[in-house]
């Protein structure tokens, strides 16, 4: 049965231990939580970040699951230097750099196929998303098929704070405050094994989840489909939800069928998050167009980028010749610089591959020390990439109500305690199901991993009362 969560003392005369206290006025930020108390952040190194009052925190979630190769590489800024002394910035549209083209060749790198070998820069996750849609409705209309313009995404799913990509996200408490200002797209059920929408276990599983993609293609009709885009391990808005196996093989059968683009949303999951250079990649299959940013660049500097399939890049300069799109900051000169120094730094110290063999720890500890928590449902991930579903009864696999908050608490704990958490909610239904992300930077050691491990379970232990139903 469920249980009752613990709660904390407060007194009428003291505020909320999170909550302002400093004078009207004093500090002119508009931060994303405008009553929030933030710490000062310092200084960082590895996996660490300290604060003005010399308190550390172990950064278990790499900020929002983007520093890959740890914090403070000297080699990192010295490439930004460099770029600096000869030239901080040209515009796209008027000039190249060698930085930007040797950003290019190594994004291109990380596919193993030979087509996908184009590349869009922009300035992060949500623009390059973007990009990508237009791309997709632009090369429709280079090959005379301006009627092809829906793109099909799913449930439970995040794609980024924009207008458009709101639209394509799948996360109920994300869209609703903006459903007057963003446009109506076709969704299709998640891949979500634990709480598998069509009520199959993994022994009856017959991935109805990739057939809904085929489902929703007839109703919608197959001449105005442009593009079906995923995220090939679910992040933010579910906690690290792997695929079945075959889920990937059949959805680029059902594209490849339909003539439809096929584009993979690794602003997470890219650049070695999951232990491969692209997730997607792990089940044989390749997009045709691969959104990238956060571990691009490792937080050294604001990148994002879309990798193309040189069909489409082709459709479009032998066609009008001119993409209808463009950031002031795409291809920024320095940005590039930090980006190609990142790439260079992770495959010198062979990091991708750290980051599996770590990932496979980090989950194995999980799995130990919370596994039979009375409060934890699920398990799951690939790489440095896991995912830690809450529940108030472990047997029904019940979530808490939406309004206690529970994973929200569990990341409040966990901070201050000294551990950086990604906490994610509405799961289930969009409202209601609790998760905690973990994405840690790739160079995390196995001591640091066991404490990581033995902060989140005392944080889950507080807030939940640890009791046993």
């Amino acid at each position: 049965m469920a249980v009752a969560l613990a709660t904390q003392p407060k007194t009428p005369d003291s505020p909320p231990p999170d909550r302002l206290v400093e004078p009207a006025g004093a500090d002119h930020v508009f931060y994303r939580s405008p009553g929030k108390r933030y710490p000062k952040a310092v200084r960082a190194e590895g996996v660490w970040i300290w604060d003005e009052n010399g308190r550390r925190y172990l950064d278990g979630s790499s900020g929002a699951c983007v520093v890959a190769i740890g914090h403070g590489v000297p080699e990192i800024r010295e490439a930004a230097l460099a770029q600096f002394d000869r030239i901080a910035f040209a515009h796209g549209s008027q000039f190249t750099t060698e930085a930007c083209q040797e950003m290019a060749a190594r994004v291109a790198a990380l596919s193993s196929h030979p087509d996908l070998d184009k590349v869009y820069f922009v300035s992060g996750g949500s623009e390059a998303v973007e990009t990508a849609v237009k791309m997709a409705r632009q090369y429709w209309r280079e090959r005379g098929m301006p009627e092809r313009y829906k793109v099909i995404s799913r449930w439970t799913a995040y794609h980024g704070n924009t207008a458009g990509a709101l639209a394509l996200g799948g996360h109920t408490s994300r869209r609703a405050p903006y459903m007057p200002l963003i446009l109506h797209t076709p969704h299709i059920e998640p891949c979500y094994c634990y709480r598998c929408p069509f009520h199959r276990s993994p022994a009856t599983c017959e991935l109805e989840c990739a057939e809904a993609l085929e489902r929703a293609v007839r109703y919608e009709g197959p001449d105005s489909i442009a593009a079906f885009i995923a995220e090939p391990v679910v992040g933010a808005t579910a906690g690290a939800l792997v695929p079945p196996e075959g889920y990937w093989p059949r959805i680029r059968e059902i594209c490849d069928r339909y003539g439809i683009l096929l584009v993979a949303d690794e602003v997470m999951t890219g650049v070695g998050r999951t232990g491969r250079p692209l997730a997607l990649e792990r089940w044989g299959v390749h997009a045709d167009l691969v959104v990238l940013a956060k571990g691009l660049s490792s937080g050294y500097a604001p990148i994002g980028a879309v990798l193309v399939h040189r069909k489409v890049h082709d459709a479009i300069r032998d066609g009008s010749g001119r993409f209808v799109h463009g950031h002031t900051y795409g291809q920024h000169p320095v940005s590039m610089a930090v980006g190609a120094a990142v790439l260079r730094y992770m495959e010198e110290h062979d990091l991708v591959a750290r980051s599996d063999a770590m990932g496979r720890v980090l989950l194995a500890r999980l799995r130990q020390e919370l596994g039979h928590h009375p409060h934890v449902g699920d398990i799951r991930g690939l790489g440095l990439f896991a995912g830690v579903e809450l529940v108030s009864d472990r047997e029904t696999r019940e979530p808490f109500p939406a309004e206690a908050r529970v994973a929200e608490r569990v990341g409040a704990e966990a901070f201050r305690l000294g551990l950086v958490t990604y906490p994610g909610s509405g799961s289930v239904d969009g409202t209601r199901g609790d998760h905690i992300l973990l994405c840690p930077p790739f160079v995390i050691r196995e001591t640091e991993i066991d404490l990581l491990v033995t902060i989140l379970t005392e944080a889950v232990d507080r807030v939940t009362g640890g009791e046993t139903p």
